[in-house]
């Protein structure tokens, strides 16, 4: 069984090698190029559960690769590795890139506590559908994950951005930081090449843009950004219950002003493609409800229904979101 498993990798390895059209990712100044060239994120995340399920599965692929091109979208980011090597080949047909999220602690499984997130990297470096390699999501959000000291998380995530950077030079590391990192957070982690931020400040992110000027001369872009479509109170207009309207027009106001900011902002993966009927109680069912550290900021109900997000439901109809989202990121240059 472990020759079979060698081989098997081996054969992964090779197949990635073997691609001859594999991009050189790197950043310059503020911002991130593919072969030389700047790079504007017009992403979206990704991380597709059926109907009834809490597991991930890419059953629907080719359906929402067809929607993400028919919205001008040229990026995704999922949060755990995908070690599928014929999902990232039609990532990469559909002229996607997607952005590759490890996590802490997975069980030894492509994570960064055991280091094997650095046998992916070797596996998947020369895949030409890889963007960024990205290290965390929101950690700082959890000192209690980190022995109730988040300068534990930051001196494990500066030690995986040197061991991805040993292993890989095609490609830039990322974090997805809770909103703006401080000052302890760029003390230690100076290798990071891209800040990643998770930024929910109502419908405008603008004051982001001139604060992180002010910190860093790094790129950066926002990782996470939008609005959900259910209102569990009426405001500022909005209805209570599901409420695309509400949901389209602050995914409106978030990027205009994210993309109004391209000297500083890189763009944008906006929160998310599907909604999730696993986040919140029965997956059979959509329910309103569910929680998220420093989600107050959420259009315009302060509450994060986390099972609302998509900018296609479940079925994969589309909302009004999509227009929205479509009709920005079709108008903006690769």
């Amino acid at each position: 069984m472990k020759y079979i498993f060698l081989f098997s990798l081996a054969w992964v390895v090779f197949s990635c090698n073997k691609k001859t059209n594999m991009d050189v990712v790197s950043v310059s100044e503020r911002q991130i190029l593919v072969n030389e060239n700047p790079y504007l994120i017009k992403g979206i995340c990704y991380h597709p559960v059926p109907k009834g399920s809490k597991d991930l599965s890419f059953n629907s692929l080719d359906q929402d690769l067809a929607l993400m091109v028919e919205a001008g979208i040229n990026t995704i980011r999922v949060y755990a590795p995908i070690d599928n090597k014929d999902v990232l080949d039609k990532i990469h047909d559909a002229g996607l890139k997607v952005v590759i999220g490890f996590g802490y602690n997975q069980g030894g499984r492509f994570d960064i506590l055991s280091g094997t997130f650095v046998d992916y990297i070797n596996t998947f470096k020369n895949h030409p559908a890889i963007l960024m390699w990205e290290l965390g999501n929101e950690y700082n959000y959890h000192p209690e994950w980190f022995e109730g000291d988040i300068k534990n998380w930051y001196k494990a995530l500066k030690e995986a951005t040197d061991l991805a950077h040993e292993n890989d030079t095609n490609h830039p590391v990322t974090t997805a930081h809770g909103d703006l990192p401080d000052a302890l957070a760029l003390s230690i982690c100076t290798n990071i090449d891209v800040w990643g931020m998770n930024s929910y400040r109502w419908d405008n992110p603008e004051a982001i843009f001139s604060e992180w000027e002010a910190l860093s001369h790094k790129p950066m872009y926002l990782s996470e950004a939008g609005g959900d479509s259910y209102m569990t109170i009426s405001r500022d207009g909005y209805e209570a219950g599901s409420n695309e309207k509400a949901q389209a027009n602050a995914n409106k106001n978030i990027l205009n002003a994210i993309f109004k900011n391209q000297d500083i902002c890189s763009g944008v993966t906006m929160f998310s493609f599907t909604d999730g009927w696993w986040k919140a109680g029965n997956p059979e069912k959509q329910d309103p409800g569910g929680w998220a550290p420093n989600s107050s900021g959420v259009p315009y109900d302060g509450a994060p229904n986390e099972e609302y997000w998509g900018m296609v439901d479940i079925d994969r109809n589309k909302k009004e979101a999509f227009e929205i989202i479509s009709t920005k990121y079709l108008k903006l240059k690769d």
